[in-house]
C-alpha cells in the first residue's frame, strides 16, 4: 500500500520546537534575511529606501541617516507596530503551517498565551499575505470549475410546527454566499466569492485561457462557456466521472473547506469566506510540500507583504 504523503519523513522538515527554541535575537535575525534578502539582511529605510542607518539597541530599532525616521524589523510590514515577540509571530506561522486542516484563533490563543483577538488578527494577516504572494495569473489547459455554498445557517425551531422551509428565499438569513473554485489538473486553484454560481459564468472566462478544456457539473448556467472553451458535462444525478469528464478534484477542493468549517472554525461566512478559501486554496495546491518548504514561503510572503489596511486596527474600529 502506498504511504501518504502527510505520513512521510518528506512531509515533516521542520519541528514546532526548532521555532520556540530560538531566541529573540535570532528570530529577528531570520526575519530579517528574509525582509531585506536583496541586501543580504541589511536594514533598509521603509520611509525613503536609505541603507545607512545607526542602530538603537537598546529599543532594538534602526534610525534612518537619511530621513532621521526610526523603525523596526517589522516596520511598513504586514505585522507592523505589532507588540507580540518575533518569535512568537514565527511559532505562529508554524502552527499555522502544521495544522492540516486549518487552524483556529482560539486554539492559537491557548498554545502561545495570547489574547484571542491577538491570534485572531495574526491569523488573518497570514491569510491575506498568503494571497498577495500566491500565483493568480491565467490557467490554461484542462479545467475544472464547480460551486459551493457555505454560510448562512438558520437554527431549526424546537417544534415542528413553528419550523419554515429554510431553502425558500424569505426563510434564509442573507449570509449564504458560494464559493466558486477554478481548479487546473495538475496545477493551481483559483476561487471566487459570489452571491450565485452564476456569477461564476464571468469569472471563468477571466481565469481560464480561451480555447482550454473546462470540465463543469450539469447545471445550467455552465452552459454559455461553450463559446469560450471545449466543455465537457456530467451530470451528478448519473455518475460522478463518465467518458473522461468530471469535476472531482473541485469536489476535493470543496471537502477541503468543509473539513475546516466543520471541526476547525465553524463559521467562515461573511467577509472573511474570501480568505479563508484562498487559504484552503493554498494548502491544497501544496499538499504534497513539506512543512519547512510551506513555512519559508509563508514567513517570506509577510516579510515582504505591505502595512494591512484591512486588519491594521481592526479591533479599535479604524478600518470599517
Amino acid at each position: 500500500m502506498t504511504q501518504h504523503f502527510l505520513h512521510s519523513r518528506a512531509s515533516r522538515t521542520l519541528k514546532l520546537a526548532t521555532v520556540l527554541r530560538m531566541t529573540e535575537e535570532e528570530a529577528r535575525e531570520a526575519f530579517k534575511q528574509l525582509r531585506w534578502a536583496d541586501t543580504d539582511g541589511e536594514p533598509v529605510c521603509p520611509s525613503c529606501g536609505c541603507c545607512e542607518s545607526y542602530y538603537l539597541a537598546t529599543q532594538r530599532r534602526w534610525k534612518c541617516k537619511g530621513c532621521s525616521k526610526q523603525y523596526s524589523v517589522t516596520s511598513g510590514t504586514i505585522f507592523a507596530n505589532r507588540k507580540m515577540e518575533v518569535r512568537n509571530i514565527l511559532a505562529a506561522i508554524a502552527i499555522f503551517v502544521n495544522g492540516a486542516k486549518g487552524y483556529s484563533a482560539m486554539q492559537l490563543s491557548r498554545d502561545l498565551g495570547h489574547d484571542y483577538k491577538t491570534c485572531f488578527v495574526l491569523l488573518h494577516k497570514i491569510r491575506e499575505a498568503i494571497g498577495l504572494a500566491r500565483d493568480t495569473s491565467i490557467l490554461d489547459g484542462e479545467c475544472e470549475i464547480d460551486g459551493a455554498h457555505f454560510g448562512g445557517y438558520l437554527k431549526p425551531e424546537n417544534e415542528r410546527k413553528n419550523r419554515t422551509d429554510r431553502r425558500l428565499a424569505q426563510n434564509q438569513t442573507g449570509k449564504r454566499q458560494v464559493v466558486i473554485a477554478v481548479r487546473q489538473r495538475k496545477g493551481r486553484t483559483l476561487t471566487y466569492v459570489a452571491k450565485s454560481e452564476g456569477q461564476g459564468v464571468a469569472f471563468a472566462r477571466a481565469a481560464i485561457k480561451p480555447n482550454s478544456i473546462v470540465h463543469a457539473d450539469e447545471a445550467r448556467h455552465w452552459d454559455v462557456l461553450s463559446a469560450n472553451f471545449d466543455i465537457k458535462r456530467i451530470n451528478h444525478n448519473v455518475a460522478y466521472s463518465l467518458d473522461g469528464a468530471c469535476t472531482n478534484q473541485a469536489e476535493s477542493f470543496f471537502s477541503r473547506i468543509r473539513r475546516a468549517e466543520t471541526g476547525i472554525h465553524h463559521h467562515i461566512a461573511g467577509p472573511y469566506l474570501a480568505a479563508y478559501a484562498t487559504e484552503m486554496a493554498w494548502r491544497e495546491d501544496g499538499r504534497r510540500t513539506s512543512n519547512g518548504e510551506q513555512f519559508g514561503v509563508i514567513a517570506s510572503a509577510t516579510a515582504i507583504a505591505p502595512v494591512s489596511q484591512r486588519w491594521k486596527g481592526y479591533w479599535q474600529r479604524h478600518v470599517k
